[in-house]
């Protein structure tokens, strides 16, 4: 690949890239903060990721939604049940194979396939899923933010915790209890 001479300025075109990629790495920060918000059952971060009104959720089974909130209220629901002062469910979400096309300087869109587990301690199982999430980005209040969201789960796997199961959580004692 060849060089610019020192003395010209960079091309429009390497400037245009430069946003692009930039608007990229911008995304895929988004899309971890809503995992890990997912993840550490912080429900303000992870409606924080949308836009502030009218986002188009599908996540299937857990339902379909014209606004955030509604999901956000599925959310609490699920993540922060507790039995017996401990997270009755237990969440893992890795996105993967980010796949992210810049449209414009304001809007975006992505796919990413979703390696899930969840430990849930009411029912006593496990569960592993995959499938994908198909999303639509836009600048809002000079960020990024998820104006649409589809989840489609390809498969999951659920077994029962064994008896020798023990799972511990951030926060208990040492005496956490066996499932």
């Amino acid at each position: 690949m060849s060089q610019l001479p020192r003395s010209q300025p960079p091309s429009p075109d390497l400037a245009a890239r430069v946003a692009r990629l930039e608007a990229i790495e911008e995304i895929k920060a988004l899309k971890h903060r809503y995992l890990r918000a997912c993840d550490a059952k912080d429900p303000d971060g992870f409606r924080a990721c949308f836009v502030a009104s009218g986002a188009s959720i599908d996540y299937g089974r857990l339902g379909a939604f014209d606004d955030a909130e509604g999901m956000v209220r599925v959310f609490e629901a699920i993540a922060l049940r507790k039995v017996d002062g401990r997270n009755a469910v237990l969440d893992m979400h890795h996105a993967t194979h980010p796949d992210i096309t810049v449209h414009d300087g304001t809007r975006a869109s992505g796919r990413w396939t979703l390696k899930f587990r969840q430990v849930n301690l009411e029912d006593g199982t496990e569960s592993v899923s995959t499938g994908e999430y198909d999303d639509e980005y836009v600048v809002e209040d000079d960020h990024w933010k998820i104006a649409k969201c589809r989840f489609r789960r390809y498969w999951t796997i659920t077994r029962p915790l064994g008896p020798g199961c023990r799972v511990d959580q951030a926060g208990q004692s040492e005496s956490a209890k066996e499932t």
